[in-house]
């Protein structure tokens, strides 16, 4: 009988059998699915891949009601119709697992990939157990080195705490969500609403600094800032109090100051000694990737993903701050040199006696940090490649030698008034050479001077100021602070932010919560507050944390958590006429603010709106005051579309923004405005000619029909007589000449 290994995804199991063939790799091909068969130690090997999730948690009978606590794992694709996919590979598993006496999992090495093996073994293989590689690389070596070191059995603690994990999240997820749509349904407004077990208190949390920011008032404060210049050069200083709370006192100093000439008073020069930073976590990965190269954290986690996959990082998905000494450092280091844009970092790590990389606090059970695997990247671009060259530089960067920074103080005398001027400069590169260009410092040095120099003051200038409200949450931030409170996982507090965005809960890069998802937070803070109760929240990762660790059993987490809902839900039912209206006025705000375009230039009175007509499936702008104003505008059916509070500075009509790619277009709404006519006198002249016909041009792809000018809301364009039979367009400006034409 043959061994079954199954992976995760198709690329895993590829990598796999090629790793472990000991001759020629067989590829086979069933119901559209690619596996392969090799021959490893007088053994013959099937290597059949999953594809992600071939179950999922779902109510065994179906229903639109709360709560519901009777559910079972059930196949993705039966519940899913867009996940017909996965069929071929769970029927692929089925059918080798008929002609296989030993069992596999070689799944990703963490909650998920367990479940994934553990739910093929059960259901696809009629099997309750079986052995279980582990690894942290997608490298040959360390594939081999997983399956002869394999374990008996699967990881049963992570697989169980990942089932309670799935369970728990779907029997919050459905039983609140189904609440709060079937409140503000009531309420004749129908739009799906959502909470969780993490998206609640998330969700809080962002209210709550938006709250903060909404009650600031800003309060007035002075700065004097002096410019002077002594026989070494300029001088920039502060005073030295900083803030003035009156502007009086600012006064009394410009007046006692003016005429007067600057002593330095005061010399002093500190060093601050940097050592060099810890290796990537999946969390401090996302937050630099967000600050250095704009990736999203949830982009990121899928771009680190992808690179795992092909090989050419370790597993993302940990909390690990540690390097092992097992993953060769020099070995990789050698093999990443062969890159020659990393050739020299590389040559000034290997000339060091020893390499000890400045680990962290943070550790994983699972894998380690993040690191490059040294196998040669031929096939990334973009995204793929910048995030792998932050992850290849920080890699260096922790085996760096420590940096100093040394900042020199001036205290400037001007008349008894102390002004500050300070200047920092790198005094020992050390790590930050490894780091470029990921590390952003500022070098401002100051003019060499001694004690009791002169300092001609050119100005001393009063600045009026005010003070700034609480930050922003940047999506990076939130996942930090996420973890700080124990929300959520590594792998999943991206995705909540996500669908916190795709509910329109919360908007903007620096994330401001929308009247909705504010409106929802302050009502269920009144009528069911226990749905985002963080110490709850906490109180369930640690009991999940219990079950990996065999301290407690899904059924006492299950029943906690049942009994938990069924209390926050009898509470809600009470108060869901109060909850659906709340949510529902918040609803239709938020949806007014969101299709305005602006004031109406036809009737003058009503408002522009894009009103979207479910029937057609089609949207356009309209007046809100029809029947009595019937202006409409089209707009373009793909896309973003957005009004952006401006007017169009030729014919003051509306301005919108239309995303359809990275960079928006914003136009003018009008299709007769003058900005949206060609400038050059002979084009015009001869789209005029077009329009009455008096030139007429064949359509050069029917050859039936005439090319005529039609006009849309980005001007005037070329388009064939027989649409949408012939859909043939072209731009006027590079079309035809007058003499092509016949007459």
């Amino acid at each position: 009988m043959r061994e079954l290994i199954i992976t995760e995804k198709p690329s895993a199991a590829k990598k796999i059998a090629a790793a472990l063939a000991e001759s020629k790799v067989e590829s086979k091909r069933a119901n559209g699915v690619n596996y392969y068969v090799v021959k490893h130690k007088g053994k013959t090997i099937t290597i059949v891949p999953a594809v992600g999730h071939l179950f999922t948690v779902a109510e065994k009978k179906k229903s639109f009601t709360y709560p519901v606590f009777d559910i079972d794992w059930k196949p993705v694709y039966e519940d899913n119709k867009k996940a017909i996919y996965a069929k071929k590979y769970a029927d692929t598993i089925r059918a080798e697992a008929k002609f296989s006496g030993s069992f596999v999992v070689a799944c990703d090495y963490d909650i998920e990939g367990e479940v994934i093996g553990l739910n093929a073994i059960r259901f696809l293989c009629n099997k309750k157990d079986a052995k279980r590689m582990k690894f942290s690389t997608l490298t040959a070596p360390d594939l081999v080195e997983a399956y002869d070191s394999m374990s008996k059995t699967l990881d049963w603690g992570q697989a169980l705490a990942g089932e309670t994990r799935h369970f728990l999240d779907w029997m919050y997820g459905i039983n609140l969500s189904r609440a709060l749509t079937l409140a503000i349904r009531k309420n004749k407004a129908y739009r799906t609403m959502s909470s969780g077990r993490v998206q609640g208190p998330a969700l809080k949390l962002l209210c709550k600094r938006e709250k903060e920011i909404q009650k600031f008032k800003p309060r007035p404060y002075w700065q004097l800032q002096l410019l002077g210049a002594c026989h070494k050069g300029d001088i920039e200083a502060w005073h030295h109090k900083d803030k003035f709370w009156q502007e009086r006192q600012v006064d009394d100093i410009l007046k006692k100051t003016k005429g007067h000439k600057g002593i330095i008073k005061k010399l002093d020069r500190t060093e601050r000694k940097h050592p060099p930073p810890t290796p990537f976590d999946l969390t401090s990965l996302q937050t630099e990737a967000y600050g250095t190269i704009g990736l999203t954290p949830k982009r990121a986690l899928d771009t680190a993903q992808e690179l795992y996959i092909k090989g050419y990082i370790s597993y993302p998905r940990t909390s690990s701050q540690q390097l092992p000494d097992k993953i060769g450092y020099r070995k990789i280091i050698t093999e990443l040199m062969k890159q020659s844009k990393y050739a020299k970092l590389g040559q000034s790590l290997l000339s060091k006696k020893s390499l000890n990389p400045n680990n962290g606090k943070k550790t994983d059970p699972a894998h380690p940090a993040i690191y490059p695997t040294g196998l040669f990247p031929k096939d990334i671009q973009g995204p793929q490649q910048r995030l792998y060259d932050l992850i290849v530089k920080r890699f260096f960067a922790t085996f760096g030698d420590w940096a100093a920074r040394e900042t020199m103080t001036i205290t400037i005398d001007v008349n008894t008034e102390d002004f500050i001027a300070k200047g920092t400069r790198t005094t020992q590169k050390g790590w930050y050479g490894l780091y470029e260009p990921y590390l952003r410092l500022k070098e401002e040095e100051l003019p060499e001077v001694k004690l009791q120099d002169i300092v001609n003051v050119k100005k001393i200038t009063k600045l009026e100021k005010e003070t700034q409200p609480p930050k922003r949450f940047t999506e990076a931030s939130i996942i930090n602070e996420l973890e700080d409170r124990n929300l959520g996982t590594k792998a999943t507090r991206a995705q909540i932010i996500e669908n916190l965005y795709e509910r329109e809960y919360i908007q903007g890069k620096s994330i401001e919560v929308t009247r909705l998802g504010m409106q929802t937070i302050e009502t269920l803070e009144e009528h069911s507050p226990k749905i985002l109760d963080e110490e709850l929240t906490q109180f369930f990762e640690e009991e999940m944390e219990g079950i990996r660790e065999k301290k407690t059993t899904p059924e006492k987490i299950l029943n906690k958590a049942k009994a938990e809902l069924r209390h926050i839900l009898v509470d809600f039912k009470k108060n869901e006429l109060n909850i659906g209206k709340k949510l529902a006025k918040a609803y239709i705000e938020t949806e007014r603010e969101k299709s305005f375009v602006g004031p109406c230039p036809v009737c003058k009175k009503g408002e522009l709106h894009i009103i979207h007509n479910k029937k057609n499936n089609s949207r356009f702008i309209a007046c809100d005051k029809y029947p009595d104003c019937k202006t409409t505008f089209s707009i373009p059916k793909t896309g973003e579309v957005k009004g952006i509070g401006q007017t169009c500075e030729k014919c003051g009509y509306p301005v919108i923004e239309i995303r359809k790619g990275k960079i928006p277009k914003r136009l003018c709404i009008n299709p007769l405005c003058s900005g949206k006519k060609p400038k050059d006198k002979l084009i015009r002249k001869e789209e005029s000619e077009m329009v009455h016909h008096v030139v007429e041009e064949e359509c050069p792809k029917c050859k039936e029909g005439v090319l005529v000018v039609k006009k849309s809301m980005y001007g005037h364009f070329l388009g064939c007589s027989r649409f949408p039979k012939c859909r043939y367009t072209q731009n006027i400006k590079d079309g035809p000449l007058k003499e092509d034409f016949k007459k």
